[in-house]
């Protein structure tokens, strides 16, 4: 009778620990090394190393790295801040560059190929901040 109260009891507290979590603390690690720490919706544009996209150095962020897969800009989150992006499996953006300061809540994606920066376009995304863990 005791063992199966307590059964009963370990069934209901994880039916109810799956019920109470929400979505994204469900898969608390990404990769093994982050967490999700913020998420939001926003516009997203696409654009290269072109110039007329850029300033005066085309393939330099304002990190002062190299312009590569991976990197975004935004005004709105800090240098070095790492972005998952829904419609983007498995990569870890990083914020290494800025936009024209009129841009307030997008991010720009960086693409090597311009034909790739123009399919992707401007649409609306979800992304998420990560924390290394």
């Amino acid at each position: 009778m005791r063992a199966t109260i307590i059964k009963v009891s370990a069934i209901f507290l994880l039916i109810l620990s799956l019920i109470s979590v929400p979505s994204s603390a469900k898969q608390a690690l990404i990769n093994g090394k982050y967490r999700i720490i913020k998420s939001a919706v926003v516009t997203a544009t696409a654009y290269n190393s072109m110039v007329g996209q850029t300033d005066s150095t085309p393939w330099t962020t304002a990190a002062g790295t190299r312009c590569r897969e991976g990197v975004i800009a935004a005004n709105h989150l800090p240098i070095g801040t790492k972005v998952m992006i829904e419609g983007f499996p498995n990569r870890i953006f990083v914020v290494e560059d800025r936009m024209n300061k009129r841009y307030k809540k997008r991010i720009d994606i960086w693409f090597r190929l311009y034909s790739d920066a123009l399919r992707f376009g401007r649409r609306t995304i979800k992304y998420h901040v990560l924390e290394t863990v």
